[in-house]
C-alpha cells in the first residue's frame, strides 16, 4: 500500500485519498466523516509511525520527528495515551476514541467491525505516578458500567511499559 497524505486543519486529521478510504474498509483506521476518513491523533501517529500516512499543514509536510510534539500541543496526554493506543493496536485490537463517554478509548474485539458490534472494553489511561481516589476510581467504573463495557485502566510507567488492569462486574 502507498503511502497516502492526510491533513492536519486546527485538532483536525482527515484525509480523501482512495487509499485512506481502503485503510478504513480493512482494518477500521479511522471514521468515515461525509466523504473523508477522520483520524484520532493516536490514529494519525501510529500510521504515520508505519509508514502509512504523511500528515500536512497546508502545502508543508510535518515531519515524523515533529510530528509528537506539534500533537501534544493539541493533546496534553498523546505521550500517555498513543503508546496504549500502539500496544492494543499492534496485538490487533481496534481502537476507537470514547471522548463522549469521558475516557480514552473504546476497544473492539480483534477483527470486529464497531459499526456493527459494542466495544469489549472502555479504557482509562494513566502514569504510574498520577495517583486517583476511590471516588475517581468508582466514577470510570460506574461509566463502564453504564455502557456495558468492562473497565480497563492502563497505567504507563517512566519506562513506557504499559500494565492493564481489567475491572469486570460479578453479580453475587
Amino acid at each position: 500500500m502507498k503511502t497516502f497524505q492526510a491533513h492536519l486543519t486546527k485538532e483536525i486529521v482527515s484525509s480523501n485519498d482512495a487509499a485512506a478510504h481502503a485503510l478504513y474498509q480493512k482494518s477500521r483506521f479511522g471514521e468515515k466523516v461525509g466523504d473523508k476518513i477522520q483520524y484520532s491523533l493516536s490514529e494519525a501517529l501510529f500510521l504515520v509511525e508505519k509508514k502509512k500516512m504523511e500528515i500536512w499543514v497546508g502545502n508543508k509536510k510535518i515531519p515524523q520527528k515533529d510530528l509528537l510534539n506539534k500533537l501534544g500541543r493539541i493533546d496534553k496526554k498523546i505521550q500517555i495515551k498513543y503508546p496504549v493506543f500502539k500496544d492494543l493496536r499492534t496485538k490487533g485490537y481496534i481502537v476507537k476514541t470514547a471522548l463522549k463517554f469521558g475516557a480514552e478509548f473504546r476497544v473492539y474485539d480483534k477483527g470486529a467491525k464497531p459499526e456493527k458490534k459494542h466495544a469489549k472494553w472502555i479504557v482509562f489511561t494513566d502514569h504510574e505516578s498520577k495517583k486517583i481516589t476511590w471516588h475517581e476510581f468508582s466514577a470510570k467504573n460506574r461509566i463502564a458500567h453504564s455502557t456495558k463495557k468492562n473497565l480497563l485502566l492502563a497505567i504507563v510507567d517512566e519506562e513506557g511499559d504499559i500494565t492493564y488492569y481489567e475491572v469486570k462486574w460479578i453479580r453475587a
